[in-house]
């Protein structure tokens, strides 16, 4: 693309400049069907609420612009395509956004108006959506990201985790699993270390069932580093204190790799909407500054070794999806790849059609911005991976907390190829997700506080405690509002321990083929000061409240005497069954003996 915004690059004295209502109110019409950050597409103007668009076929409809783009406007365009082969070319050519009409047969794009004319002199019928001039950068700030305080610098990102090491280091330690392309490169004089967070209680000896969230793989979308770093924090701190977060750092394995794209981070921070990594091998002539069509670098969602070089994927080096030179070709995919090897066992077969065994533990999740979506295997391909019913029904669940639409991504978006997802469950068989948050890559501080965060921790926490047996236990009830009748008592008092186990909280959003089955609660268990699974550890049944299991929602409750129990503090695990023999995953509640 000929268009350049003619902006500084980082670290030529950029003046800090917010952006304007107007563009704010640019990305209202972008929010559906190409993921622009977890599974494709590139640029997009910064700040506003995107159309949550639920079910295919069914986006909110938008009022088409008026007045005519200038050359060097940002543009946002519908752009009706011809078939399926057609969206596909598209999603390899350009920045394709998150609103499109399935059965109307158009999506939006971010475009320059070189690309804008290109389409019609090609054919195609282009609507304007809407068109603004292009933004300044920001400057650097001396705390969080200028213009948006809650989201923190790769720096400062890089402290909390040594803080929360030094802080508590009996929970957590920080390792550095490899480079950056810059710093390759340099020969380790620029660039960053790739940094993970290990988290687990260390007094309490392994192996155990891993969970590994990572953010900012791609660099432009601000919510998802910070996301990871506060579920992080919200562990470790709540170790003793929350009942969850103690059982789950006593059982499992936390490890967190919040900028899996350092280098490219540091150029976003500026607002460039910068999304690959910074390999300048290729692509010497891209645009430098960066604009949103045109920038050096791998996309490292693109760049994985699993059905890498295919639909979805990109052979331009200035293309936002470009796939790298090579298969792997990128320091920061190999170290991530080599890491994830070393921390989960590889439980399925060599074929496509292999499936990982039903009781395969570990979960991976990649966390993108923007657009509402929880995604699974597999994104090479319309088919059904070979765990797809067991993955959607984790989905399900995550879709349950935060409301977003579950799909396979080439079902309810596009293929893509070499994406980090379909390499960790296509090598090692983990079950693996991306959720697509917010609606905006630099989303405001308010709407994150007040929506992305508080909608996606809790689907973080129970992906957490899906890790021992993803594949089985969201098909089994929650155990929810675990509580007991007294807390602190003396030892040999009586207490009533409850819960209510349901099996209904599933949520599809309007994908999916129906309804998730659910069953009958059939039965409920809890353990004292270790899960059941522990050798040694006798777990108890509970009752239903009304003497039958014999509904999807029961209230379940047991007596339990404390007699001969040590003066400190006790945790209670509990977990329900439903009628299919599947058990969900435990909830707990602490019990203090004075």
């Amino acid at each position: 693309m000929a268009c350049c915004c003619g902006l500084p690059f980082p670290g030529q004295g950029v003046n800090d400049m917010m952006k304007p209502a107007s563009t704010r109110r640019l990305v209202l019409a972008c929010a559906g069907i190409f993921l622009a950050a977890g599974l494709g597409s590139g640029a997009c103007s910064d700040g506003p609420a995107a159309t949550e668009n639920i079910a295919p076929g069914s986006p909110e409809p938008l009022a088409l612009a008026t007045s005519t783009p200038g050359a060097h406007d940002i543009i946002f365009a519908r752009i009706h395509y011809h078939d399926a082969d057609d969206l596909q070319r598209l999603a390899a050519e350009l920045d394709l956004l998150e609103n499109a009409d399935r059965k109307a047969g158009w999506v939006e794009a971010l475009l320059d108006f070189d690309g804008y004319q290109g389409l019609l002199a090609r054919g195609y019928r282009v609507d304007i959506v809407s068109h603004e001039s292009p933004l300044r950068p920001r400057a650097y700030s001396s705390s969080g990201i200028q213009g948006y305080p809650c989201y923190r610098t790769v720096e400062e990102t890089e402290a909390a985790m040594s803080t929360l090491a030094s802080d508590h280091p009996d929970l957590a330690r920080v390792v550095d699993i490899g480079d950056s392309w810059e710093k390759t490169k340099s020969g380790g004089s620029g660039g960053h270390d790739l940094r993970v967070l290990q988290v687990t209680n260390r007094a309490i000896p392994g192996p155990k069932p891993v969970f590994f969230l990572m953010g900012a793989i791609h660099a432009r979308e601000y919510v998802t580093a910070e996301t990871a770093m506060r579920f992080a924090e919200q562990m470790v701190n709540g170790h003793g204190t929350d009942p969850d977060a103690t059982w789950l750092l006593d059982n499992y394995e936390l490890h967190v790799l919040p900028q899996a794209n350092p280098d490219g981070r540091k150029i976003a921070e500026q607002g460039y909407y910068q999304r690959k990594n910074r390999d300048t091998s290729a692509g010497g002539w891209c645009s430098n500054p960066p604009t949103p069509w045109s920038q050096a670098g791998t996309d490292l969602n693109r760049n994985s070794t699993f059905r890498w070089g295919g639909a979805g994927a990109s052979q331009s080096p200035c293309d936002q999806m470009y796939r790298g030179a090579s298969s792997g070709s990128e320091p920061e995919t190999q170290a991530i790849q080599a890491y994830l090897a070393s921390i989960f066992p590889d439980q399925r077969g060599p074929k496509d059609s292999d499936a990982a065994p039903a009781d395969a533990s570990g979960v991976f999740l990649s966390l993108h911005s923007y657009g509402p979506y929880v995604l699974y295997p597999w994104a090479w391909t319309s088919a059904g991976a070979p765990n797809g019913a067991e993955l959607a029904t984790l989905g399900r669940k995550f879709g349950y907390f935060n409301g977003y639409p579950v799909c396979q991504p080439s079902t309810c978006l596009y293929s893509a190829t070499g994406s980090t997802d379909d390499w960790t469950y296509g090598a090692l068989g983990v079950a693996s997700f991306t959720f697509e948050m917010g609606t905006t890559f630099f989303q405001e501080c308010g709407d994150y506080e007040n929506t992305v965060a508080p909608a996606n921790l809790p689907a973080i926490l129970y992906a957490f405690k899906a890790a021992r047996r993803p594949y089985q236990a969201p098909a089994g009830p929650d155990s929810l509002e675990v509580s007991v009748s007294a807390s602190p008592v003396s030892a040999g008092t009586t207490v009533t321990l409850t819960t209510t186990s349901d099996a209904t909280r599933y949520a599809s959003n309007g994908y999916g083929q129906g309804a998730q089955a659910t069953h009958d609660i059939a039965a409920a268990r809890y353990s004292v000061d270790g899960a059941s699974w522990t050798p040694g550890i006798t777990s108890v049944a509970m009752s239903a409240a009304d003497s039958s299991f014999d509904a999807t929602n029961e209230d379940v409750t047991a007596q339990i005497s404390t007699a001969g129990w040590a003066v400190g503090r006790h945790l209670l695990m509990v977990e329900s069954q439903g009628a299919d023999g599947n058990w969900g995953v435990p909830s707990a509640v602490f019990l203090d003996i004075q």
